[in-house]
């Protein structure tokens, strides 16, 4: 990780144990992410129990990686008395943020089954919004090139470092090599901010 990882305790005494066990299941991420640039983990007492009962215990994971939105995972449980009460919510979280880190480099890395006919997705690289382009990175082809006449009505703005888009390629090559005839947001929810 490019940042030290962060771990907050919010409304909960912290917990050397439970800080130990984040830390050593926040250091196998790399393994699903090659290139992490942070992570922060909130402990937390995500809402007020019952009189009767124990406070309920909510671990929320969020991870930064290079040319995608934060990855997060969230969960709850209710707290036992007994030792080692916290692992089953820590081990969700952090398998939860480790299938979304590998569906990532999954992507990435083309292991994603497209059809050829359908065109390809890709991850925003480069844009130059001022002159009206940017790139696409795509597997198995050197980054597409794309202007703004190939995103249609006003999508353009749209479009920004990092989002997952549809891409169809040009037959014919531009000025700037490969690129790209047709380009669609995949999910404007997903684009980043």
């Amino acid at each position: 990780m490019e940042r030290a990882l962060q771990i907050v305790f919010k409304n909960v005494e912290s917990s050397a144990s439970l800080e130990n066990m984040i830390r050593t299941r926040a250091d196998r991420l790399k393994k699903f992410h090659p290139n992490i640039i942070g992570a922060r983990v909130v402990v937390s007492v995500p809402h007020r129990a019952s009189e009767a009962g124990k406070l309920p215990l909510g671990i929320a994971v969020e991870v930064e990686v290079p040319g995608h939105n934060t990855v997060v995972a969230k969960g709850e449980q209710e707290r036992a008395d007994a030792k080692g009460e916290n692992t089953a919510v820590v081990n969700r979280v952090f398998e939860a943020i480790e299938r979304q880190l590998g569906q990532i480099m999954a992507t990435r890395k083309g292991a994603v089954k497209q059809h050829a006919s359908a065109g390809d997705t890709g991850i925003v690289v480069r844009m130059f919004p001022d002159e009206d382009y940017g790139f696409i990175e795509v597997k198995g082809s050197p980054d597409l090139y794309f202007s703004r006449d190939a995103c249609g009505n006003g999508a353009f703005e749209d479009i920004k470092v990092g989002a997952m888009v549809h891409v169809l390629r040009s037959p014919a090559e531009g000025p700037m090599g490969p690129q790209a005839s047709s380009v669609k947001l995949l999910d404007a929810a997903r684009s980043p901010s």
